[in-house]
């Protein structure tokens, strides 16, 4: 009598006697493996009194009327121990362990394992988008977030050679307006564009030494001698002041007072 390819129910043959029989056989096989969820995963031995349809997967070592079955489904049907062999992508609830698990052709593993491994060297992955051969990760989603692991945490952009690119692209409507990162050289670069196709170089941080570079003018923040910042707030602090006595001046904060860059008087 010949069985099914995949879950190996057997055929009704052509004038075969006692139908019924074969039909039951293959009812009960499908009651044994669809939905299929087992009391316990770590038993090498059978239990004792089973109940009419208890199932099992058998564990390393076994012994008794389970002897030779390691891996297999034990499920216990009318009085006697019935055992079914797993085929690759068999799913399995173990619910002793609140543990889904998956026969993956030569043992079971869990699905919290054969998951991460599934997504091992594929060639594009899409989140709520469509990945492409230039963006292989896309991400659709109103924000992302990367958390540590029980320490700390570090993104890395790791470039082929100096002359490549390693930056974040920050766009509107998919047209670049600001850039930081290694951009053709290993110097830490700050650019602006307002129209995705002009660039801006503003700052740039030496690899060499760390020598901040302002390719733009400085601009500081105006004040009138009426409305100056608490100089207690920080020293070392710039700003410029439009109407200081003498004239428009550059000042920088002591800790206590405003005095002006050029010949350190307190501003008044």
């Amino acid at each position: 009598m010949s069985d099914t390819p995949n879950l190996k129910l057997p055929h009704i043959e052509a004038a075969q006697a006692q139908k019924h029989v074969t039909h039951n056989e293959a009812l009960r096989t499908l009651d044994a493996i669809i939905q299929l969820g087992v009391l316990d995963r770590d038993a090498a031995s059978p239990p004792g009194s089973p109940n009419d349809g208890d199932r099992y997967l058998i564990a390393s070592g076994s012994s008794g009327d389970w002897t030779g079955k390691e891996q297999q489904i034990a499920v216990w049907q009318d009085g006697a121990w019935v055992f079914l062999e797993p085929r690759p992508g068999w799913l399995c609830w173990v619910i002793d362990e609140d543990v889904l698990t998956v026969w993956n052709g030569t043992g079971w593993q869990d699905v919290d394992v054969a998951v991460p491994q599934a997504l091992q060297n594929k060639s594009m992955v899409g989140i709520n988008t469509t990945a492409d051969t230039t963006n292989r990760l896309s991400v659709k989603s109103d924000a992302v977030l990367f958390s540590h692991d029980g320490s700390g945490i570090q993104a890395k952009l790791n470039k082929n050679a100096s002359s490549d690119t390693a930056s974040f692209l920050f766009q509107t409507g998919w047209s670049g307006r600001a850039e930081i990162g290694l951009a053709g050289d290993d110097d830490f670069a700050f650019k602006v564009s307002d129209d995705g196709a002009s660039w801006h170089t503003a700052f740039i941080l030496d690899s060499a030494d760390g020598t901040p570079r302002f390719h733009q003018p400085l601009e500081l923040k105006q004040y009138s001698r009426s409305s100056l910042p608490d100089a207690t707030a920080g020293s070392a602090r710039l700003i410029y002041v439009h109407d200081a006595t003498g004239g428009p001046v550059v000042a920088y904060s002591d800790g206590g007072s405003w005095r002006r860059v050029r010949d350190d008087s307190v501003i008044d």
